[in-house]
């Protein structure tokens, strides 16, 4: 994109804009509550899009379950940490780590998250009891109930009962002799309640039954010679047989339950007595006692039922929720495996290699050559790995030091470095412990390392490590050369198939040296250093980003172009809103990229007209972040491993970067946000009241375009070079960067 285009297209400010922004600037507290959405329901909301995937008939079947299995999977993630978080704060008085400038409390907070989960639940269940469910039936897939099996199949599910199940199921009474046992997190249970045969007046006695978690949650039915795959739930495998735990007594109700429980691990730089590690370990140990937030039971459930649990797990009203169907609705992505039924899923994709890696004998030849982007998924992790694997077998590699936040099972990065180390190299690997839900994958992948004599550090007390990192040092004929991997995305094998990332592989020195400092401040003590391309949090991050929002809101003031497009999973930070805001005021146009949660509202009069927020959610899960400044004509293009929220700004250790190759910017600019920009099929724009509609194609004046799969499409065309990245709708995107008017 030339200068003179984005000067052309509209980001003048005019005289009369000017004054208009300065009227808005002086009518309203930028700081007022109203012009900010509370974060949790901005989350809600997130979950209601990709539920809304689940219910979109132009999604195929097989990936419409998976967004219903995701949309419970979040929720299961929101109770454990962000209603957890709100029920200690106000039953145990715990201070909130981030004051929420929505104003609303703890007690309004948990209200509003039940008046609307509840409905959220509701319609989860009708997507798939009127919906999915049927619809699977009709394509050969069958979910069963009890009373739906053959003789054959009720043959076979006693045997699997008995030779499976049984064995490993432990009933546990409720007396006074028997107290109410520990129910775990999201485990399966069913409570019961029998009556002793022979009595006139049977006393009502009940116990609990914990369906251990190494059970299948859905049973493969075998073939009924109706033509059908068909399954079942394990619940409806196990209720119907439960009299043989029960001898002399008749078991006269039953109803499946799930427990949600507090699983967030937030460690002190106070609760650090001897090690890090140590204080991790113990606090997953009593992360199992964690406090109760959620009950998920079966509708089927009386008072008696629901007023024991309640009781016995201190719950209120507003935290249990009857459902009507299977109590875990993640139990069904298995479904989404089954083989075959090609018709049902998105079409298959095959990762391309980078046309300069693939070519290219030596991924130190092709960075030598020029910096290298590389777009995941759609481009091969491969590349991130093969620059590891190489540097482990290389003999003129001195060292590697890399920065470890969710890895993988049989991750061959693992791998690399403990080759690495066995053959004599530095190897370095900073292993962040608190990654939430991977903790214990972390801790056991950091021992590994260490026993191959890797040196394993975990980083700094108080911030999680979660900048995306690997540094290579070579000897070479003309010195020491140091090749650096900075990313969006996690050093993930498995993930980087399903999340969208950017990858950036560079040796040019200022690089290099930012590096070295960076992993000097990870593993030892540095201070004072002089950054030269690196941007890092918490020291420097936030006051950045606001820096270059006000570079555009003063260039704009000025009259002259000021456009800022920013791509992220969520955008929370105050004084960040407040600076887009005032930019916005100024005469700036703003293009919000936001996945997630986004707690500024556009469109607001005199406040926000100038700002767009889009959220794409579609097959892949978006995960990268850009951030483009136009800065007079002068564009600015940068890549993060942070998203714009108090947290990733304060809390933790974060990088961005600028792209600088003249190439690579370009593509950036028209071949990745000009493709986001101009999608209108998967684009949803959120209003002022926090609510989003989707894009209309046949309102947008264009070709129909769904960014995902312009990528494909990209990525399918590597092999006749660079400009094969360039995507089919580029002279389109220009347009809809620097021209599109916003949608009413």
């Amino acid at each position: 994109m030339s200068k003179t285009t984005a000067g052309k297209e509209g980001d003048r400010v005019s005289s009369h804009s000017r004054a208009q922004a300065k009227e808005g600037r002086t009518g309203r507290d930028l700081h007022d509550p109203a012009l900010y959405v509370n974060r949790e329901l901005s989350w809600l909301s997130f979950n209601e899009r990709v539920l809304e995937e689940a219910r979109d008939h132009t999604v195929p079947l097989l990936e419409r379950l998976r967004f219903l299995s995701i949309s419970a999977s979040n929720l299961d993630e929101f109770f454990e940490v962000r209603v957890a978080g709100l029920q200690a704060q106000l039953y145990d008085d715990l201070e909130p780590q981030d004051i929420p400038p929505d104003g609303m409390g703890p007690l309004a907070q948990l209200v509003e998250i039940s008046r609307w989960v509840h409905g959220f639940v509701a319609k989860q269940y009708d997507t798939w009891h009127n919906d999915i469910r049927p619809a699977l039936e009709v394509h050969g897939i069958r979910m069963c109930d009890p009373e739906q099996l053959s003789d054959e199949q009720n043959a076979f599910l006693d045997e699997y009962f008995h030779s499976q199940i049984y064995p490993v199921l432990t009933p546990l009474a409720i007396d006074p002799a028997h107290p109410f046992p520990h129910i775990h997190n999201k485990s399966l249970n069913i409570i019961l309640r029998l009556e002793a045969d022979g009595l006139e007046s049977p006393r009502h006695l009940y116990a609990v039954l914990q369906v251990p978690g190494i059970l299948n949650r859905v049973v493969v039915l075998p073939d009924s010679g109706r033509g059908k795959h068909e399954f079942i739930l394990l619940r409806d495998v196990i209720g119907p047989r439960l009299g043989s735990l029960f001898g002399g007594f008749r078991m006269a109700a039953r109803a499946a339950f799930r427990v949600t429980r507090n699983s967030d691990l937030s460690i002190q730089e106070s609760e650090v007595k001897t090690s890090l590690l140590s204080t991790v370990q113990e606090n997953l140990r009593q992360r199992k006692w964690g406090e109760t937030v959620r009950l998920e039971i079966a509708d089927s459930a009386d008072d008696g039922f629901i007023g024991l649990l309640q009781q016995a797990l201190d719950l209120d009203d507003r935290d249990v929720y009857k459902v009507a169907g299977p109590v875990d609705l993640t139990s069904l992505l298995g479904l989404c495996k089954i083989e075959g039924f090609r018709d049902l899923k998105e079409p298959p994709f095959e990762p391309q290699l980078p046309i300069r890696l693939a070519e290219s004998g030596s991924i130190f030849a092709a960075i030598r050559d020029q910096d290298v982007l590389v777009h995941h998924p759609y481009e091969s992790f491969e590349a991130v790995t093969r620059l590891i694997e190489e540097a482990a077998d290389d003999s003129q590699v001195l060292a590697i030091k890399q920065t470890l936040y969710r890895t993988a099972e049989n991750n061959p990065i693992i791998a690399a470095l403990a080759r690495a180390a066995e053959n004599g190299k530095q190897v370095t690997a900073l292993v962040e412990l608190q990654a939430r839900q991977d903790e214990e994958n972390n801790i056991v992948k950091a021992r590994a390392l260490q026993k191959a004599g890797v040196h394993v550090v975990y980083g700094l007390v108080g911030l999680k490590t979660h900048c995306k990192a690997a540094l290579v040092v070579r000897r070479e004929i003309d010195g020491i050369r140091r090749y650096l991997h900075v990313g969006t995305g996690n050093y993930n094998h498995a993930t980087a198939k399903v999340y969208t990332d950017l990858s950036f592989f560079t040796c040019r020195p200022e690089f290099g040296e930012d590096a070295s400092a960076l992993f000097n401040l990870l593993t030892g003590y540095s201070q004072h250093y002089d950054w030269k391309r690196l941007i890092v949090a918490p020291q420097f991050l936030a006051d950045r980003v606001v820096q270059l929002i006000d570079r555009e809101r003063k260039n704009a003031e000025e009259g002259r172009p000021a456009r800022i497009i920013a791509k992220m999973n969520s955008l929370v930070d105050p004084q960040t809103i407040y600076a887009l805001y005032a930019a916005a005021q100024a005469g700036v146009r703003i293009d919000l990229i936001v996945r997630g949660i986004c707690c500024l509202r556009p469109g607001v009069p005199g406040v926000s007209e100038n700002i767009r927020v889009i959220s794409l959610v579609d097959k892949f899960l978006e995960h990268s972040r850009i951030a483009y400044f136009q800065n007079d004509d002068k564009p600015e293009v940068y890549l993060t491993s942070a998203d714009w929220m108090p947290r990733n700004f304060r809390r933790r250790v974060e990088l961005m970067f600028p792209v600088e190759d003249p190439r690579l910017k370009a593509r950036m600019i028209d071949g990745i946000l000009g493709v986001y920009l101009s999608d209108n099929v998967k684009a949803r724009y959120m209003q002022a009241d926090g609510s989003y509609k989707l894009a209309k194609p046949e309102k947008s004046g264009g070709p129909t375009v769904r960014a995902q799969i312009e990528f494909l499409n990209m990525a399918k065309d590597i092999s006749a070079g660079d400009d094969a990245l360039r995507p089919a709708v580029t002279g389109n995107a220009q347009s809809l960067i620097f021209g599109r008017p916003y949608p009413s």
